[in-house]
């Protein structure tokens, strides 16, 4: 079979919208969206998540990305708490729907209790190491935030977790010595905590679309491109026309703004 290879340039905005569609593609997520329940966990990359699921469902009024998030990193001029808040008395809550049904208002912390095997948290993350597929989160929160609820879910009962991370948070460190170092009585600042799940950039997004392989192959750029990355795609010809029509489509999603 000929395989050929192509290159694409994506912006994190566009990541975040790949990741995102191809979530919808993974066969567990797409009967617990249905049958079980889906808890998205609020974060930037996960507006686009819910965004898409919502939207396949029909659900996506009053919802909106713009507060869909609880720590955020801004440029300077905003002002942040020390754990990263920003203006959280206008937090939604995360999307929680059940049966195919958006219950509006509810956090991870209101059903993790009733989650059970076959339901499915999805929960963004704020390294990952692509080469080891290790991937860790910041903590601000004194009792561990959100991902404390969760773990206790997937180590307890087993639901599923996927981690939608892009690749603009790519590090090339060992996540578990980061972790040790950051989380040390003699460090200051967030702490962090490597966490297991499936992980999905845009490299596994591209495969589980189209069926193509992808590789990270550069970075960079000005003006607006700042933090965009260069994507190598190779497969046969119905795979690369399939990752033509879906990077092309995504390509001039507009970046994230508050």
């Amino acid at each position: 079979m000929n395989y050929q290879t192509k290159q694409y340039q994506l912006s994190p905005a566009a990541g975040k919208r790949l990741i995102a569609k191809a979530l919808i593609h993974i066969p567990e997520i797409a009967d617990a969206l249905t049958e079980r329940t889906v808890v998205v966990i609020a974060g930037t990359t996960n507006g686009y998540v819910a965004e898409e699921f919502l939207t396949k469902l029909n659900q996506t009024e009053g919802f909106s990305r713009k507060r869909f998030f609880r720590g955020i990193t801004l440029p300077p001029q905003y002002q942040v708490t020390e754990a990263g808040r920003f203006e959280e008395d206008k937090f939604p809550g995360d999307v929680v729907i059940v049966k195919g049904v958006w219950e509006k208002g509810k956090t991870i912390m209101d059903v993790a209790d009733s989650l059970r095997q076959g339901d499915v948290i999805i929960k963004g993350a704020n390294a990952v190491n692509l080469e080891a597929r290790q991937a860790a989160i910041y903590i601000g929160h004194p009792a561990g935030g959100t991902i404390i609820p969760t773990l206790q879910c997937v180590i307890g009962r087993r639901v599923g977790l996927y981690l939608p991370i892009g690749l603009e948070k790519r590090i090339s460190g060992d996540i578990n010595k980061i972790a040790e170092m950051l989380n040390s009585s003699n460090a200051s600042g967030l702490r962090y905590l490597p966490v297991n799940g499936n992980i999905i950039t845009e490299l596994e997004a591209i495969k589980i679309i189209t069926g193509a392989t992808a590789e990270l192959v550069a970075g960079g750029g000005v003006s607006g491109a700042e933090g965009s990355y260069w994507i190598a795609v190779t497969g046969n010809e119905e795979q690369l026309n399939q990752a033509d029509l879906l990077l092309k489509a995504i390509k001039q999603e507009p970046n994230f703004v508050l």
